[in-house]
């Protein structure tokens, strides 16, 4: 069975490890190599505690009885200038061995439900162009918000955003599945 928890000190290695493996099959080719090489799991662990820890942003996992943390996810205030969406999905990562059997749909959810807990009305997510997971948000409901250059590692990438203005109606519609294996 697959629990979607907040996340807590003791699971940021396997949050980081979830990060650098789907970001490593997701841009492979998309970024340069020594960016992908480069990424480290301590690093990344330091980063996670000290949002954990100052509890800057709301970090939750999808948790397998027996495989461990299996996705992750982030979310907090918009640190844009859309003040159309309160709200904004920082981070949404399902090991690549997981993807397509409904995980970031149900951690997805949660987030929305944590946000509007906190008091958002609305949220959006950044999500780099050539990502294939930008379906997957457009099947979650999210409409074109937006969109930007930005030059990351030497390489300039076009991101669009995706935005749903009425977090409750979505979370209605969107509703946490549990999921058996």
């Amino acid at each position: 069975m697959i629990v979607c928890r907040p996340a807590q000190l003791a699971d940021t290695r396997a949050i980081s490890e979830v990060y650098i493996d789907t970001w490593r099959s997701t841009y492979a080719g998309t970024l340069p190599d020594h960016v992908l090489v480069g990424m480290k799991a301590d690093r990344l662990s330091s980063s996670f505690a000290r949002a954990l820890e100052h509890r800057t942003e709301i970090i939750m996992v999808a948790d397998h009885r027996e495989h461990g943390i299996m996705a992750m996810g982030s979310a907090g205030r918009n640190r844009g200038d859309n003040a159309t969406y309160s709200g904004e999905v920082y981070t949404l990562y399902v090991h690549p061995d997981f993807q397509n059997q409904g995980m970031g749909e149900t951690l997805m959810a949660h987030l929305f439900r944590a946000l509007a807990e906190a008091g958002h009305t609305s949220a959006l997510i950044w999500v780099l162009a050539p990502n294939p997971s930008r379906f997957f948000y457009e099947r979650m409901g999210g409409q074109r918000a937006g969109e930007r250059r930005e030059m990351l590692w030497g390489t300039t990438l076009r991101e669009w955003a995706y935005g749903w203005t009425d977090l409750k109606k979505t979370i209605h519609h969107k509703r946490p599945r549990l999921y058996h294996t």
